[in-house]
């Protein structure tokens, strides 16, 4: 019997609940960027949920660009999953160490944009569930390869062609989770562009203002509406999240797709990809 999921995030309770069902199929998405001088993978070794297996965003990525973890073809998404040990039909629950959990919602919409939607990110990721003094394990784990399948959803992602043709249609609000003083342009971003600040027209909402600092949770979704709408954007009309490199914004479209807005899309490529071309516009506050 497949474990039913109580939406999109679930509490450590429902997972400390549910974690020896055999469905259920846990991914240690911990991801850092190398000025870190850490990787995700140690991390992992060192300490992680049991019977998680690690998902490196940098590996299951598109490798003909240069950009950050790029969506990968769904066949290569698909192999790599099924490697990883996860079927059709499994219930895959998504964590990382990051306060917020951007890379665990990055996977998320990763599933999410390959058709699968049986996926849920643990609110508040490992922070949270080692807080509460739930198990951890230095294990070894080797997964039992599985068929995954996956489909291309093409509406949810968009490109830097759809991203330039926004700025004279305007019909999709544009929304950056970067903080302020990125989108301002007064501070560099982690990866190398040529240009500072934003997409003009871009809304600033730091994904970081939907995060409660002392737990790495979600806020209510009463509190993720009240932001939005301070911000000056229309739920009900159609959304493009981005960042710096499409992995924040995924927290940012998490809990859009809490307040029933499931439909929002991701510039994949992002600042790194906006900020290295050309002739590309910038905005700065």
């Amino acid at each position: 019997m497949s474990s039913a999921l109580p939406g999109p995030l679930v509490s450590t309770d429902w997972l400390a609940e549910h974690l020896t069902d055999p469905d259920v199929k846990i991914l240690d998405c911990t991801w850092l960027h190398e000025s870190s001088n850490m990787d995700g993978r140690t991390q992992y070794r060192g300490r992680h949920l049991p019977g998680s297996v690690h998902f490196d965003i940098d590996a299951v990525a598109d490798k003909s660009t240069p950009l950050p973890h790029m969506l990968p073809p769904a066949a290569e998404f698909a192999k790599k999953v099924g490697l990883l040990g996860i079927g059709d039909g499994d219930t895959v629950i998504v964590y990382d160490r990051m306060c917020g959990g951007a890379a665990a919602a990055r996977v998320w919409w990763m599933f999410r944009i390959f058709g699968y939607d049986r996926v849920a990110m643990l609110d508040g990721g490992y922070g949270k569930w080692t807080k509460e003094k739930h198990p951890t394990d230095m294990s070894p784990v080797r997964p039992e390869p599985k068929s995954f399948t996956a489909a291309l959803n093409p509406a949810l992602v968009r490109d830097m062609g759809q991203m330039v043709a926004n700025l004279s249609a305007r019909t999709e609000q544009v929304i950056d989770a970067r903080g302020p003083a990125k989108f301002a342009g007064s501070q560099d971003d982690v990866f190398p562009v040529k240009k500072k600040g934003h997409i003009p027209g871009a809304i600033n909402l730091p994904w970081g203002d939907l995060v409660v600092e002392e737990t790495g949770a979600l806020v209510t979704p009463e509190a993720m509406a009240a932001r939005f709408s301070a911000a000056g954007i229309d739920l009900g009309k159609p959304i493009v999240v981005t960042c710096a490199s499409g992995t924040i914004s995924c927290v940012v479209m998490l809990a859009l797709y809490l307040l029933g807005h499931t439909d929002a899309a991701l510039y994949d490529g992002s600042w790194a990809e906006w900020g290295r071309a050309d002739d590309t516009p910038a905005a700065a506050a």
